[in-house]
């Protein structure tokens, strides 16, 4: 089956991956392992990281792709392969997969959506930090260790105490 996906060179895209066990903590228990193999990824295949977010079980992320590329499948093709890689094996892996060779750590397919324009830009990349919050695993983005938020404080781009807000869809989702 062929997905239409949006393929606009130079587009910013927002990206949803899962991993196939949604009760997993494999992401951020391995984090430095995906660190890495994005790292490696990106030096091979360039793009610029807008924003980004890991979750025990799934990740989102924003990405800018050069001017003249639009191939972002292959880059999460990548990215699942060399991570799948320095995981030991040991995960149920349904037949279907194992004849096409394939590990049972990722869902096979993610969701992406192309940016429109810079508030629908600022809409994703709140959500990305504001993620943790709504999953409950902390009460403000900040505490988050595993999210690009702390390089939007540092740049002086968000305050450390954004999205703390009990407020549903507060400050969070608000105006910065």
């Amino acid at each position: 089956m062929q997905y239409r996906r949006s393929d606009i060179p130079g587009a910013t895209y927002f990206f949803t991956v899962n991993l196939a066990q949604r009760n997993s903590d494999l992401l951020v228990r391995r984090i430095s392992d995906l660190r890495s193999v994005i790292h490696e990824v990106k030096a091979r295949h360039p793009f610029s990281l807008v924003a980004m977010v890991v979750m025990p079980e799934h990740l989102h992320a924003i990405w800018r792709l050069p001017e003249n590329d639009a191939n972002y499948p292959r880059r999460w093709s990548l990215i699942k392969a060399g991570f799948s890689r320095r995981i030991e094996r040991g995960e149920r892996i349904a037949p279907s997969r194992e004849a096409k060779r394939e590990r049972g750590l990722w869902q096979r397919r993610f969701w992406e959506h192309q940016i429109r324009d810079q508030a629908d830009l600022e809409r994703h990349v709140d959500y990305i930090h504001y993620n943790p919050v709504k999953h409950g695993w902390v009460e403000r983005p900040i505490d988050w260790p595993h999210s690009t938020i702390h390089g939007y404080v540092a740049r002086g781009w968000m305050d450390a105490d954004w999205g703390g807000s009990d407020e549903p869809g507060g400050e969070a989702f608000g105006e910065r």
